[in-house]
């Protein structure tokens, strides 16, 4: 699997169009996923040099088989410096460890700690826990 990191800095932005990116998102993260123009604005956050994040595109065979979005929270303590936003495996490419080696790329590359949701029943939640990730808190949201 070969790795291309974009970042606010690198410019790898134009390679990878933010609606490819969304688009492969959407498709594969199934009911686990959100709408196209809400991937959007997380991608547009990590490459915004003021806010900032990192996109990693896991590539086999120069084909996009797994997509992850860190986003910087400003933040560093109380609250992690970045949450994972989104990550991806294209489903068709499932159980070929391409999901622990995106994991993997993601925290080597980050910046400090990092947080993630994940729902009770998503089947990533055991490879999460394999590679260190613990629950510390019970989220509760608010939605208005």
């Amino acid at each position: 699997m070969e790795f291309k990191i974009i970042t606010p800095e690198t410019g790898e932005h134009k390679t990878y169009s933010h609606q490819t990116i969304a688009n492969f998102l959407f498709t594969h993260l199934e009911q686990y996923g959100d709408k196209t123009e809400d991937i959007l604005k997380c991608i547009d956050y990590a490459m915004n040099p003021e806010k900032g994040g990192t996109i990693i595109v896991g590539l086999d065979d120069e084909k996009i088989v797994g997509v992850v979005i860190l986003n910087n929270t400003g933040m560093s303590g109380f609250i992690p410096e970045n949450i994972l936003v989104y990550i991806a495996v294209d489903n068709s490419q499932r159980g070929k460890g391409f999901g622990k080696k995106l994991m993997q790329k993601a925290i080597d590359t980050a910046k400090g700690d990092i947080a993630l949701h994940v729902e009770p029943d998503n089947p990533a939640k055991i490879l999460y826990e394999k590679l260190g990730f613990t629950n510390k808190y019970l989220e509760m949201r608010l939605t208005k």
